[in-house]
């Protein structure tokens, strides 16, 4: 496999404090509307509960960073000047919420893409961790302390081999339900706003019931 370094559209200055817990955020059908391979800010929708879960984690200390494959970039559907128009654009739209986002990292690799340059494999296309990893080193991040949410389960697996806790959201955008060891998230949740309550609790920040699983639903 060739080890390639996960990209970020942010500029980070390495810090010596003691690290944080994050939550990883997966983009496309997590944090926004999956609208397949879009690179229109005009047809960025925050996903319902979005805000409000945001909001809530970041009132609770932890630090957001989104995490998100981009193989358009290798297939060439779009460059990564348009996706870091994208990105910038989606940050403004949660910094116009309360909610800053520390870090925006994403792979823009597939073996099977149409560039050259970017077809190859990676250690940071989930549910490989490479993303995770280096925004821990970038930003100083605790990773067992962190959580990760996602829509599928390469998003919980790429958490879980990273060292964090998971939850997965239950909307419907997993359909193979792929098993294996790292493939069962720690939580399930409808949306942002619940995952963030299942995350809190389970911290002990807040009184809410969390639902633990054992398994990956069917």
């Amino acid at each position: 496999m060739i080890v390639s370094e996960a990209l970020t559209l942010m500029s980070h200055q390495k810090s010596s404090a003691r690290p944080r817990r994050a939550v990883f955020l997966d983009k496309d059908g997590t944090l926004v509307e999956d609208v397949p391979y879009n690179i229109d800010p005009e047809k960025l929708r925050l996903m319902p509960g979005a805000v409000e879960g945001l909001q809530c984690l970041q009132r609770a200390g932890y630090i957001l960073v989104v995490v998100s494959n981009q193989a358009g970039v290798a297939r060439g559907y779009f460059s990564e000047a348009k996706l870091r128009t994208l990105g910038r654009h989606l940050r403004r739209m949660l910094k116009d919420a309360g909610v800053p986002i520390a870090g925006f990292y994403y792979c823009p690799h597939d073996s099977e893409g149409v560039i050259a340059t970017y077809r190859q494999d990676c250690n940071c296309r989930k549910p490989a961790p490479g993303l995770l990893l280096k925004a821990s080193r970038e930003l100083s991040l605790d990773l067992p302390s962190s959580w990760l949410i996602g829509d599928i389960l390469d998003d919980i697996e790429a958490g879980r081999r990273a060292g964090c806790r998971t939850v997965l959201l239950h909307n419907g955008h997993e359909t193979q339900w792929l098993d294996g060891p790292k493939r069962h998230p720690h939580y399930l949740a409808a949306d942002l706003a619940e995952a963030a309550w299942q995350i809190l609790e389970a911290d002990a920040d807040c009184g809410k019931s969390a639902r633990p699983v054992s398994s990956s639903p069917g």
